[in-house]
């Protein structure tokens, strides 16, 4: 789970649609920036809008975590607003 530091500059929400939902395969492109969490064994990344995921080679779990899969966890605010 993503720590914070100061959990009054956190918006919380209840997050589902378009943008969380989806789990994105190693290599995939990023459609929105922010914090990913990988579904099998929950380890964090930080991805920017239009890169790819980490490649498969990148970040390896035990097979029996499940296939890697990228969900985003938190939305990062890269505009400024």
């Amino acid at each position: 789970m993503a720590w914070f530091r100061d959990e009054n500059n956190v918006l919380k929400i209840s997050a589902t649609g378009d943008y969380w939902d989806p789990v994105h395969s190693p290599g995939d492109t990023v459609l929105v920036s922010g914090i990913y969490i990988c579904t099998g064994c929950k380890a964090e990344v930080t991805c920017n809008n239009k890169d790819p995921f980490p490649p498969q080679n990148h970040h390896q779990h035990p097979t029996s975590l499940g296939k890697i899969g990228w969900q985003l966890l938190v939305q990062t605010n890269t505009s400024g607003r």
